[in-house]
C-alpha cells in the first residue's frame, strides 16, 4: 500500500512538473542561421592526432590534449565536436555510469530526470545564443545511448550546469578549490603572477583526458581554457590580451531553478572582456543560481580582483596594491557578501578558512612568487606550519584529486597546466602570442608547448608514500564497501588500511564505525578518540564523532 501511494504521489509530482513550462524548453532550438553549417571532415594523421583544415586535436607526449579551434559558433561546436568525438562519447559514458552508481533504482532515475526537466526549463533563456548554438554543435557528435536522458542538444546544454546543480542542491566536496595572485614586490619580475587548483572530482578516468583547448572564436578574442570534451564553459582561462579567469565556489542556498551556469559566465569574459570594467559589466549583466567567486586579472589593469556573484546579490573585493597579493579559497572577502549568514557558516565550519590560511603562510615564507614557487604551492600537501594532515585531506592546498593546476603570467601571455596524476607531473607552458601567431603562419602541425619553460614533475610520485597513498584509495574504496554491507573487518586488512595513511583522521572514524556497526564498542571508541587527535576536515566531522563517542559511553555503562 505504501508504495503505492510513493507511486501515486510520485506521479502526480512529475505531472506537476511537466506543467510547469517544461514544454518550451523541450522543444527549444538553438540560432543557427547565418552559421557555417559545413559538416567536418577530420583526418587521422595518427591514433593520437587528428585534424581537420586548420583545426587539429593531439595528445602530447606529457598526455594533455591539444585542440585547436576557429571560426563561428556552430562551425566551433561541430569541429569541436567532431575532433574529440570518441572523447567526448567516453566522457559522457563516464559520466552517467557516475549517475547509475549513485542511483541505482530505474524508478529513481526517472523521477531524477523528471526533475531535472523541471528544474533546467529556463535555462535555455538564460544562455547567450552564441553559446547554445555551439553546445548544438558539439551535441550533434555525442552519443544516442542517452536520449532516454533528454535529447542530445539538451542533455548537453544541461551538463553544462551539473557543476551549479551539483553544488547547490548538494554542497558537494567537488569544488574546494584555492587560489592565489602576487605582483609588483611580491613577484619575482614585478608583474603579474597567479596560481589555481581545480579541485572538480568525478573519478579518476574522467580526470585522464584533460583538453587544453585554443578557441579562435569569429567574435571576440582569441583565448585558451583547460577543459574536457565537450564543455565550453571556461572555469579556468586566458585571452590574449592577458585577461585571466578562475572560479572558486561559495556557499550557496538551494534556488528554485536553473540560471545562468557559472562556467558560462565566465567563458562570456574570457572571450569578451580585456579590462576588469568589462569584466564586471558582463557579470553583472547575468543571473546566477549559485555563489561563486570570480578571479580576474587584467594585463591592461595590471590588477586583479574577485568578482563574487550571489543569486541575490554582487560583490568586487580588491586589495591595494601596496599589498602585492590576493588569496582565495571557497568563503567571500566583499562587503557585499562577507557578513552573509552562509558565508559566516562556511568559514567557520569548512576547510576554506584553514586552505587560506594555509596560502598566506606558504606566502609568507616565500618573499619573491615566480612560477617555480606558484607550483610548489599549488603542490603542498601539508597543513598549517607543515603538519602532517594525512593524504588526501581537504584542508590541504593538494587534496591529491584535482582535475588541474595551472599558472598565468597574464602580462607575458604565458600559461602553465599541470598533467596527470593531479598537480604532480610536469607543468606544460604554453606562450598565446605564439599559439595563434603559429596558425595564422603554417598548417604544420606539432605540440604547441615552449618545452624549455616546462616545470618539471614533482617527484613525490616517485616515492613509496605516493605509491602508498595510491594504495591506500583503493582500499578505502573497499572500506567504504565494507561499511556499506555492514561487513565484519579482519585485523590485517584494518591494520594494512590505517598504515597506508596513518596521519589521515578518516582512516581511524572509518574504522570507528565498523567497529560501531558490529558493536564492537570498546574499540569503536579507541578508534575515534585516535581519530580526534588528527587534523579532522570540518567542524560537523568532529561533532559527529562527539556523538558516537556519546552514545558508545552510554552503551558500555
Amino acid at each position: 500500500m505504501k508504495f503505492r501511494i510513493h507511486i501515486v504521489v510520485s506521479f502526480t509530482l512529475l505531472l506537476g512538473l511537466y506543467s510547469c513550462g517544461t514544454s518550451k524548453s523541450l522543444h527549444h532550438k538553438p540560432q543557427l542561421e547565418g552559421c557555417n553549417s559545413a559538416i567536418p571532415v577530420v583526418k587521422k594523421e595518427s591514433p593520437t592526432y587528428f585534424s581537420s583544415g586548420n583545426n587539429f586535436l593531439l595528445k602530447n607526449k606529457q598526455n594533455l590534449w591539444e585542440l585547436y579551434v576557429e571560426g563561428d559558433a556552430l562551425e566551433r561546436g561541430l569541429t569541436s565536436g567532431a575532433l574529440t568525438d570518441s572523447l567526448l562519447k567516453k566522457q559522457e559514458k563516464i559520466f552517467f555510469s557516475k549517475i547509475d552508481e549513485l542511483v541505482p533504482s530505474n524508478f529513481k532515475q526517472r523521477l531524477l530526470r523528471g526533475f531535472l526537466k523541471w528544474y533546467n526549463r529556463k535555462l535555455y533563456l538564460n544562455v547567450p545564443e552564441e553559446y547554445k548554438t555551439e553546445i548544438y554543435g558539439i551535441s550533434e557528435y555525442t552519443s544516442n545511448d542517452y536520449d532516454h536522458i533528454a535529447p542530445r542538444y539538451l542533455r548537453s546544454l544541461y551538463l553544462h550546469g551539473a557543476h551549479d546543480i551539483g553544488h547547490a542542491l548538494q554542497d558537494l566536496a567537488l569544488v574546494g578549490c584555492s587560489s592565489f595572485a602576487a605582483w609588483g614586490e611580491k613577484s619575482e619580475d614585478g608583474s603579474l603572477i597567479l596560481g589555481r587548483n581545480f579541485d572538480f572530482y568525478a573519478g579518476d578516468d574522467f580526470a585522464k583526458d584533460k583538453v587544453v583547448a585554443f578557441v579562435n572564436p569569429k567574435e571576440g578574442y582569441p583565448f585558451m581554457m583547460v577543459t574536457w570534451a565537450g564543455m565550453i564553459g571556461a572555469v579556468s582561462g586566458m585571452n590574449n590580451e592577458g585577461l585571466t579567469v578562475t572560479i572558486n565556489a561559495g556557499k550557496s542556498k538551494i534556488p528554485l531553478i536553473a540560471k545562468t551556469p557559472i562556467s558560462i559566465l565566465t567563458r562570456e569574459i574570457l572571450q569578451y572582456a580585456t579590462t576588469i570594467d568589462e569584466a564586471i559589466a558582463i557579470a553583472k549583466s547575468k543571473k546566477v543560481f549559485v555563489s561563486e567567486s570570480i578571479m580576474v586579472a587584467s594585463a591592461k589593469d595590471k590588477k586583479v580582483v574577485l568578482i563574487e556573484v550571489s543569486p541575490n546579490n554582487f560583490g568586487v573585493y580588491t586589495v591595494d596594491n601596496s599589498n602585492n597579493q590576493l588569496i582565495c579559497s571557497n568563503h567571500f572577502q566583499s562587503e557585499a557578501l562577507k557578513n552573509d549568514e552562509r558565508n559566516l557558516n562556511q568559514i567557520a565550519n569548512s576547510h576554506s578558512k584553514y586552505r587560506f590560511d594555509r596560502m598566506v603562510e606558504l606566502f609568507d615564507e616565500n618573499p619573491k612568487i615566480n612560477p617555480q614557487v606558484v607550483a610548489s604551492i599549488l603542490r603542498n600537501r601539508e597543513g598549517l606550519n607543515d603538519s602532517p594532515i594525512g593524504y588526501g585531506n581537504e584542508k590541504a592546498l593538494n587534496q591529491l584529486l584535482a582535475h588541474h593546476g595551472v599558472i598565468f603570467k597574464p602580462e607575458q601571455r604565458l600559461v602553465w597546466v599541470s598533467s596527470n596524476p593531479y598537480q604532480l607531473g610536469e607543468m606544460v607552458c604554453y606562450d598565446l602570442n605564439e599559439v595563434f601567431k603559429k596558425r595564422e603562419s603554417t598548417s604544420k602541425v606539432s605540440s604547441l608547448q615552449i618545452e624549455n619553460k616546462n616545470i618539471p614533475k614533482d617527484d613525490f610520485q616517485d616515492t613509496q608514500t605516493y605509491k602508498n597513498y595510491e594504495l591506500f584509495r583503493i582500499e578505502d574504496r573497499k572500506m567504504d564497501a565494507f561499511l556499506e554491507n555492514k561487513t565484519e573487518l579482519s585485523s590485517d586488512f584494518a591494520e594494512n588500511y590505517q598504515s597506508l595513511n596513518p596521519n589521515y583522521w578518516l582512516v581511524y572514524y572509518k574504522l570507528g564505525l565498523s567497529f560501531y556497526q558490529n558493536k564492537q564498542y570498546q574499540l569503536a571508541k579507541e578508534q575515534f578518540e585516535k581519530a580526534l587527535t588528527k587534523e579532522i576536515t570540518t567542524v560537523p566531522a568532529k561533532l559527529e564523532i562527539d556523538k558516537y563517542l556519546k552514545k558508545i559511553k552510554r552503551k558500555l555503562k
